[in-house]
């Protein structure tokens, strides 16, 4: 049986702001906890995203999330186990000059890049503006973020669009 949601529940995001963190653990699981908590939402249950941001929707500076919140994130993440292996992770978003148009997001990870510091960072804007193009939507901007970490023991690299309401 269906029934109806109240549309509260579902709020198109009005905020946003990059986020990116790295770092080594016991596990790869326990690196990637550990590079969130590092980038401000270790303590946040993510929901990935496609990568579309709404019309209108404003850069923030990074706030301070409650505990256990439903945080909608667009993502890129890596982890490894080999020894002093390089990771990146990046991602990018193309805001539109028009602000009644969708932005757009790219996500890209890395492993075992052979230029240092990789080139994570430069190939998603490449592929925002690759996009974008598909779009036919002209670019004021393009914001981005990255993370690089050389692996010691076990390495994990994250960066995020976060958005909020």
């Amino acid at each position: 049986m269906l029934f109806q949601v109240p549309q509260t529940v579902f709020q198109t995001p009005t905020k946003f702001f990059l986020v990116a963190g790295d770092a080594d653990g016991l596990s790869s699981l326990n690196a990637f906890d550990l590079a969130l908590i590092r980038a401000g939402v270790g303590d946040t249950n993510l929901i990935k995203l496609s990568s579309i941001l709404p019309p209108g929707c404003e850069q923030i500076e990074p706030i301070i999330i409650p505990p256990g919140s439903l945080l909608p994130v667009a993502y890129a993440s890596t982890t490894s186990e080999l020894y002093y292996e390089v990771l990146s992770s990046a991602v990018a978003i193309g805001i539109p000059v028009d602000k009644t148009q969708a932005g757009l997001i790219m996500e890209y990870s890395e492993r075992g890049s052979t230029s240092f510091p990789p080139d994570a960072e430069r190939h998603v804007r490449g592929m925002v503006e690759w996009g974008m193009k598909q779009r036919d939507r002209e670019i004021e901007k393009i914001i981005s973020i990255s993370a690089t970490h050389q692996v010691k023991d076990f390495g994990a690299t994250f960066a995020a669009v976060v958005m909020w309401v």
